[in-house]
């Protein structure tokens, strides 16, 4: 029965951008990162700036020229999560059964929703209309009877495509496409596969699921009978509920040398950690500080603490493991701090009326932040804020561990 959607927002970045300011529409538009930040890299191309050869993860100086004429603009992340939270308020009327996979990827059951909506392939054209009609976003569509296939099938048409298999499709429409275009091949995995001369979809689906067990273990089992387009995995509202982890990471606009600059940043990184636990209503153990230096050597060390959400808890924990592996002159580029072993917040009086205090000066500051941004309010010892590469808010990368 095909009753899985699939919902892939196309050129998402750039197609928030011209949906905000209509001067760019049919334009070609270009979000990209700053290269005296280190991350001068196409995040995303208008389909307008595709024609002239433009793709993501392309270095800027290469995309300014192949499309000179091109918008060029700085990633805007508040923009594409409102927008991001909006289309999810549309998909919600067509089902209950919405699980989010990434901030312009979600997935849908719509079994049972036919009486009110039509079939899944009416459901599509519904949503791909309320999409664009009301946000100004173009976005594909795949139908399937499972995930796999219907992610598979949203890549198939882009703009604006609704595309369906069905598993008498699979040996037609997937087995001959590059080994890379499996969902979960990734280069190095591929490159893997390539040795073995599986170099196709179809090849990986007629090798013998033994061999792909002892190859890659159950990571072999799980790509045999995806090649195959087999997967039973259920559209799961709650998959985003229970993280195990979480953190953030930046990767600096220059390098690190001194004490004091490194407990900026990784100050700045506690309050971000700290805030999005408390948003999720987490606390967690253990505290992890990852370092990486000039010479891309890595380490990451962790330290266990009563459960905390706490950005001065955090902070403090990640202080001291940084005074404990970094000599305080090797030049660091990268630095990161995550809390793990999250479990939901209980309820609990503390006997210390300092932890109280830090509680109530945390729910504070966030809720500045939330009404009034995050450069509305900042500690003192971030004043000189640019060691993370700009005013106001820090170049962060979030990551969430859900394994």
């Amino acid at each position: 029965m095909l009753s899985i959607l699939h919902v892939d927002m196309n050129a998402f970045y750039a197609s928030c951008h011209q949906a905000q300011d209509p001067s760019l529409r049919g334009r070609p538009v270009i979000v990209a990162g700053d290269p005296k930040k280190r991350n001068g890299i196409v995040l995303t191309a208008s389909y307008e700036a595709r024609k002239f050869g433009v793709k993501t993860a392309m270095p800027l100086w290469q995309a300014r020229k192949l499309c000179p004429h091109a918008i060029f603009l700085k990633p805007d992340y508040r923009l594409y999560v409102t927008f991001s939270h909006k289309v999810i308020e549309i998909l919600n009327r067509f089902s209950p059964l919405v699980e989010v996979f990434s901030i312009d990827e979600a997935w849908l059951d719509v079994t049972g929703c036919e009486g009110l909506f039509g079939d899944a392939v009416t459901i599509a054209e519904k949503i791909q209309k309320a999409v664009m009609d009301e946000l100004s976003l173009p976005c594909s569509v795949g139908v399937s009877c499972n995930k796999l296939l219907a992610k598979m099938a949203s890549d198939m048409k882009k703009p604006m495509g609704i595309t369906v298999i069905t598993p008498d499709d699979v040996p037609e429409m997937l087995w001959p496409l590059p080994i890379e275009e499996l969902y979960g091949v990734g280069p190095r995995l591929a490159e893997h596969l390539k040795k073995m001369n599986i170099t196709t979809i179809g090849d990986l689906a007629r090798v013998p699921a033994e061999m792909l067990e002892a190859a890659f273990g159950v990571v072999g089992l799980r790509l045999h009978r995806w090649a195959n387009g087999i997967d039973d995995s259920p559209v799961d509202p709650h998959s985003m509920d229970n993280a195990k982890s979480m953190g953030h990471s930046v990767t600096l606009p220059q390098d690190v040398k001194t004490w004091e600059e490194a407990e900026a940043v990784l100050l700045s990184l506690a309050e971000q950690v700290g805030r999005r636990a408390r948003r999720g209503g987490y606390v967690g153990r253990v505290v992890t500080v990852t370092l990486r230096d000039s010479s891309f050597v890595t380490i990451t060390r962790s330290a266990t603490v009563p459960y905390t959400s706490s950005t001065e808890d955090i902070y403090g924990t990640a202080k001291r493991l940084l005074h404990s592996n970094w000599d305080g002159r090797t030049p660091l580029r990268l630095l990161g701090v995550s809390l793990s072993g999250l479990i939901k917040e209980f309820d609990q009086i503390s006997i210390f009326e300092a932890d109280e205090k830090k509680k109530r000066l945390d729910r504070v500051i966030d809720e500045i932040r939330e009404k009034f941004g995050d450069g509305a309010i900042f500690r003192a010892k971030l004043k000189s804020r640019d060691v993370l590469g700009q005013k106001g808010s820090p170049v962060l990368g979030p990551f969430i561990n859900r394994n």
